[in-house]
């Protein structure tokens, strides 16, 4: 029986094969982490409970929620407050492990989705760690918009935001291949 001959890769695609970006990930979702903590940190320190400091008038606000529902306060008015903390925290970790698994598993190569991936694990991280710590959730940006009052959120609340909407962008960003089957412009 003969053996298949295997074509020897070049050093350039040996490295490329062998340059694994999900340390970088980690590493991004890590800092997403600790710049989150910092913030709500500082925030503690400096603000108090329930008062804020306004940066733009009618605009923007620095303030100090303690947010014991899901993300922008949904759920914070429970009659449940301790069933809602608990599934929060259920589903944030269940959330840690899906993201995490993901970007094991294809975050090899540096992408929007991989980027968008460690920045929703890093805000769950961030909101999970003050479930379990605090029983609540610090927030501290306040945002008016023409009399609306967006709920208040933080540096954790943010990163999820971002990563989701990166996330979008990716799947309705033309792929190399689809973009070759289309026609060309005249």
């Amino acid at each position: 029986m003969q053996a298949l001959h295997q074509p020897t890769p070049t050093a350039a695609a040996r490295s490329a094969m062998s340059t694994d970006r999900r340390p970088l990930l980690f590493l991004l979702a890590a800092l997403t982490v600790a710049l989150d903590q910092i913030t709500k940190f500082l925030i503690i320190q400096h603000v108090r409970s329930g008062e804020h400091i306004t940066v733009i008038p009618r605009v923007f606000r620095i303030s100090h929620v303690l947010n014991t529902g899901a993300a922008f306060s949904f759920l914070d008015e429970s009659a449940h407050p301790d069933a809602v903390r608990y599934g929060l925290i259920a589903f944030s970790i269940f959330a840690v492990i899906i993201v995490g698994a993901m970007i094991a598993r294809t975050g090899r190569t540096l992408s929007l989705s991989g980027i968008a991936l460690a920045l929703i694990l890093g805000g769950a991280l961030g909101n999970l760690y003050d479930r379990i710590v605090h029983h609540f959730v610090i927030d501290f940006l306040e945002v008016h918009i023409i009399g609306y009052h967006w709920p208040d959120f933080n540096v954790a609340d943010s990163a999820i935001c971002i990563g989701a909407t990166l996330l979008i962008l990716e799947i309705f960003r033309p792929q190399p291949a689809e973009a070759s089957a289309l026609p060309p412009s005249s």
